[in-house]
């Protein structure tokens, strides 16, 4: 980029090879990016709603409907796509669903922003317009908002959320089985119900059907005993979590020891084995007749705990620790001279069990589980994956709904709602942002439109005859398209409900993005290194930097 004053010498400001891009062409390039993102997952919007197989550089497939998974997956390179693609991993970390949602809204207010870009609107005012229609948007959701309450509404939030993903027909029994595991571990603190998904811990083993998964009343641990003559079953276990190793602690300085009389070497070994040996007397002092231990265990102290009949799995990786001390009620020991029997975690039953190839460990009968287990199984891992994306999203929305208590109904219904609701609201605003805000407006059409596209009805049609009941009727905000029949219906009566957070999110990150990415009007972008370039960015020669000069290198 140069600038000339009168005729003297251009003035050189970027770096040679810099691209610029400003104004219109910037807008309209960013906006192209944007819409690209939300065209390649619009088809998979809805029960009707297509699969995509992505294939990465070494040649791992992953076959699925989940937006953001398929985001997460495509390698984007435009910033403003990098910019879309945030949005849904937003909404899948604050709703757990939705993500396809939202990105497609946010590629239509786009496309109704360069529209009116077309027309000398501002994008400033556009922006504007937005932030003001998303606002009230989300006031007209709280009106039309029903409770929460009861496990009938929770399963219908999460048949809702698995609809449309390849679970083998088995949306109600997974259904059930989402509502029954974040019941068990959502707690109430100041009078606020609470739910941790990361306490249900899934694991996923091939084999059997989708219909053979399970939830296990405490936890499933993912590691075999670590010694044969070890006890298979043990009932009314005494738990030691343990997180510092079981074995003979290494210097931390490089030391050599010396032995020139085998006596002394005897004694050597005698003392290591009395360390091991009284390792197992502390466990067995305090009644453990079960360890866990997150680090490594001493051949000799694994032959000690078998003699004493103790049960005992190590290596187990953090995040399990923390479970386990939650289902349990024990907590997490570092160090053995301190253990106590107030420490001991309990439980009715831990047993090894064969699940498929491998030994698990359960840990049942817990008597206030705050982390239970669910065990997938399918016919193939490509299965068996989707069905773990899909009982994700149920559980999350299970989990908003049981936070918030609030619920609206799916199907296009509230997004044609917003859409007569903003129309009107619009001709108040006056001045250019009414403008903004009827395209807002506009824009909440694409949710039924896509709905109705995917699944091979005629959109147009569609979205008038949902405009009309929306109008005059009682109920109206209840109605959205029954994609058997192709007619409007109540949604509350077809059981297609989702958590009032999942519109909320999608239509504010949306709008965010959305006036973000019209607020940019100059793109600046550095020349990138070629591939396999030897020196460091900022020009310097060949044998600085890499090994690109250095002779003898090859």
């Amino acid at each position: 980029m140069a600038y000339s004053l009168g005729q003297s010498q251009p003035i050189i400001v970027l770096r040679e090879g810099t691209e610029r891009t400003k104004n219109k062409e910037a807008q309209s390039n960013n906006i192209a990016a944007a819409r690209a993102i939300a065209d390649a997952v619009r088809t998979t919007l809805g029960p009707k709603g297509m699969d995509k197989m992505l294939v990465d550089s070494l040649g791992d497939v992953v076959i699925t409907n989940d937006g953001v998974t398929i985001l997460k997956e495509i390698d984007v390179q435009h910033p403003a796509a990098k910019m879309v693609v945030e949005v849904a991993k937003t909404q899948d970390s604050e709703c757990g669903d939705g993500t396809t949602t939202s990105v497609v809204i946010a590629g239509e207010l786009l496309k109704q922003a360069e529209r009116l870009i077309d027309h000398n609107v501002h994008p400033t005012i556009i922006a504007n317009g937005y932030k003001l229609a998303a606002a009230e948007a989300v006031r007209i959701l709280e009106k039309i908002a029903v409770s929460a309450k009861g496990d009938d509404i929770l399963k219908k939030v999460a048949t809702t959320a698995m609809t449309g993903k390849s679970v083998g027909g088995q949306n109600e029994f997974l259904s059930d089985l989402a509502v029954k595991a974040v019941k068990s571990v959502a707690e109430k603190t100041e009078g606020k119900c609470k739910v941790d998904i990361d306490n249900i811990k899934v694991e996923k083993k091939t084999g059997l059907t989708v219909a053979d998964t399970e939830l296990i009343n405490g936890l499933v641990v993912d590691k075999e005993k670590v010694h044969p003559r070890m006890p298979k079953v043990v009932k009314n276990a005494k738990i030691a979590i343990l997180s510092s190793a079981l074995e003979i602690k290494k210097t931390e300085v490089e030391a050599k020891i010396q032995i020139r009389d085998p006596a002394a070497m005897q004694r050597f070994l005698d003392e290591e084995e009395t360390q091991l040996k009284g390792m197992v007397d502390k466990i067995k002092a305090v009644g453990a007749n079960v360890v866990f231990c997150q680090k490594g265990m001493d051949d000799l102290v694994q032959h000690y705990l078998a003699k004493a009949n103790i049960y005992a799995c190590r290596r187990l990786k953090e995040s399990d620790m923390e479970k386990l001390s939650k289902a349990t009620g024990g907590n997490v020991v570092g160090n053995l001279d301190s253990i106590t029997k107030a420490d001991l975690g309990c439980a009715e039953m831990v047993e090894a069990k064969k699940i498929g190839e491998e030994e698990m460990t359960f840990v049942t009968g817990c008597k206030n589980p705050k982390a239970i287990s669910i065990i997938i199984r399918g016919g193939t891992e490509h299965v068996i994956d989707e069905v773990e994306r899909a009982l994700h999203d149920a559980l999350r929305v299970v989990g908003v709904a049981i936070e918030d208590g609030k619920v609206v109904a799916g199907g296009g219904a509230p997004e044609i709602e917003l859409a007569l609701r903003l129309a009107d609201y619009a001709s108040t605003i006056g001045g250019r942002e009414q403008l903004a805000i009827e395209a807002f407006a506009e824009a909440m059409e694409i949710v039924p439109w896509a709905l109705a596209e995917n699944a091979g009805l005629d959109p147009i049609d569609l979205v008038i005859k949902l405009k009309t009941v929306h109008e005059g009727k009682k109920n109206s905000a209840y109605m959205g398209i029954n994609l058997e029949t192709g007619e409007p219906a109540n949604m509350m009566e077809l059981n297609v409900i989702e958590p009032l957070r999942v519109k909320k999110q999608a239509i504010e990150s949306a709008t965010e993005v959305a006036a973000m990415i019209l607020r940019i009007d100059d793109v600046i972008a550095s020349k990138k290194m070629p591939a396999g370039a030897g020196g460091p960015p900022g020009g310097m020669p060949p044998g600085m930097g890499g090994m690109g000069g250095m002779p003898g290198m090859m």
